[in-house]
């Protein structure tokens, strides 16, 4: 069926073609012009671009656009696997410690990923202990777990500020060598410092770029990880009223 379908689509564009050749060849070089002009896309122009910059300059502005991608991408995987339905977990560890105990509670915590599970079976683990004990064990963990959320971002924060400062430093360097170019032939004309002009410019741009881009990414991952410390919090106090419930109930 698909290959039936794809014979009458070629030979409604042999047809096509056939019928509007004429045309085409009156019409060929403004189509070959549009043609041209087409083929460079975006990705050509922003690929050329790059290769026209120093590379003394863009290489570095590059290194960091590929590493802070890279802690862009490692980090919305983890904080993605670290979200946890709360109210579910909730209702699973109250069903368990009423059910079997702390260790039935412990062991769906364990089995259940995410920051969450792992501040409450630190918080049943010393329930036991007293509820003071337990709220102290929840915000000390808490702390832990969320140092691992914000784990990379100091570097990713270092790439943004450091991208658009190596292309200010490459322009003024270019800059430099532009006026120095003007000084050996003394004359200014256009020629002479053009090239040196365009590649001080071109280092500004990408730098930017690359800020731009890893400044969004920043900013998802700290609002991600600002959403997950309210489930943690949340979820924190919940559990301290739950084990307070029980306690009251084992009384």
């Amino acid at each position: 069926m698909v290959r039936k379908f794809m014979s009458y689509c070629m030979a409604g564009l042999l047809a096509i073609g056939l019928s509007t050749a004429p045309l085409m060849a009156q019409d060929a070089p403004a189509s070959t012009e549009q043609a041209a002009e087409t083929s460079a896309s975006g990705h050509q122009m922003f690929k050329q671009r790059f290769i026209e910059g120093d590379p003394v300059w863009m290489a570095p502005v590059l290194v960091c656009l590929i590493l802070g991608l890279a802690i862009c991408i490692e980090r919305i995987i983890y904080l993605n696997m670290a979200s946890t339905n709360t109210d579910k977990l909730l209702n699973n560890v109250e069903g368990a410690l009423k059910s079997g105990g702390s260790d039935a509670a412990k062991e769906v915590c364990r089995n259940t990923r995410g920051p969450i599970a792992g501040i409450f079976y630190q918080g049943l683990d010393r329930a036991h202990e007293g509820v003071d004990i337990v709220e102290k064990s929840v915000i000390a963990y808490g702390g832990v777990e969320v140092g691992r959320l914000e784990r990379g971002l100091s570097w990713l924060s270092l790439f943004i500020a450091l991208a658009p400062m190596l292309g200010f430093l490459g322009t003024v360097i270019g800059m430099i060598d532009a006026f120095d170019k003007i000084a050996a032939a003394n004359n200014i004309s256009p020629a002479i410092v053009a090239g040196g002009i365009k590649i001080a410019l071109l280092t500004t741009v990408f730098g930017l770029i690359t800020a731009i881009i890893l400044q969004i990414f920043y900013n998802y991952l700290v609002s991600k990880i600002e959403s997950i410390t309210g489930q943690m919090e949340e979820a924190s106090i919940g559990l301290v009223d739950m084990l307070v419930k029980d306690k009251m109930a084992k009384a």
